[in-house]
């Protein structure tokens, strides 16, 4: 593992070289470069975490717990880091309201994404009292 980490700091540090060096000659390019290094870093890590998410499954299966509710789990982490990436990017291109308005539509796709899982949760308690 810090194997791979070390590859993958050098290769966003050679990203953020090369993206960095074409902001001087064409900005639009320069954020391509970004976006490219993203997708590529999106990809990797999507193949680390596919055995791990796999284990996660089998535990909540094992557990009991629904397959709707680790889908809700994952597809939230999905949106995070989307949003995050999505945020710094346009931060990075000088689009400071636009990487706020993609923070505020992350925050609440999160919270609609947690509206099923609230609802049962008070459907559990309201059983119990």
């Amino acid at each position: 593992m810090v194997e791979n980490s070390l590859s993958v700091s050098v290769f966003c540090i050679c990203g953020a070289i090369f993206a960095v060096l074409l902001r001087r000659y064409c900005r639009e390019q320069s954020l391509l470069a970004a976006v490219a290094a993203c997708a590529v870093l999106l990809g990797a890590f999507i193949s680390m975490v596919s055995p791990v998410i796999r284990d996660i499954q089998e535990l909540f299966t094992e557990a009991g717990i629904s397959d709707s509710y680790i889908s809700l789990i994952l597809k939230a982490a999905a949106v995070c880091f989307i949003t995050q990436i999505t945020c710094e990017l346009c931060r990075d291109s000088g689009e400071g309201a636009i990487a706020a308005g993609a923070e505020l539509w992350g925050r609440g796709a999160i919270t609609v994404m947690a509206l099923p899982v609230v609802k049962a949760l008070l459907e559990m308690f309201s059983d119990y009292l």
